[in-house]
């Protein structure tokens, strides 16, 4: 046989999964990662402010963390509610090729 149908051995068979569409990611995937980075910012603030207590005798360095602090809520909270972008789709529009029809040459009889 030439290379035909044959038996596939299985040490020579590829158990890597084959991605067959574009697809989005599920809502629920969204929504996991989503909160994965809100906890992880919300949990940014903490050492901001244990650091800000740590370094209180450097008071520049102390209003530095705790200023960096101040807008993390906010910020967390803006992207935790922030879906992904979404792709952009190029639509499959038919297109006639120009030269497909071409004007027939007319005769003008004047009378």
């Amino acid at each position: 046989m030439a290379g035909g149908g044959g038996v596939v051995k299985g040490s020579e068979r590829d158990d890597t999964p084959v991605l067959i569409t574009e697809a989005a990611p599920s809502y629920e995937e969204q929504f996991a990662a989503r909160k994965r980075k809100y906890m992880i910012m919300m949990g940014l603030r903490l050492p901001c402010l244990l650091l800000a207590g740590v370094f209180h005798e450097t008071w520049w360095l102390a209003l530095g963390f705790v200023a960096l602090s101040v807008p993390l809520p906010w910020i967390a909270v803006l992207i935790a509610n922030d879906r992904p972008p979404r792709k952009s789709e190029r639509v499959n529009r038919y297109q006639r090729d120009k030269t497909a029809i071409e004007p027939a040459e007319r005769h003008v009889i004047d009378g």
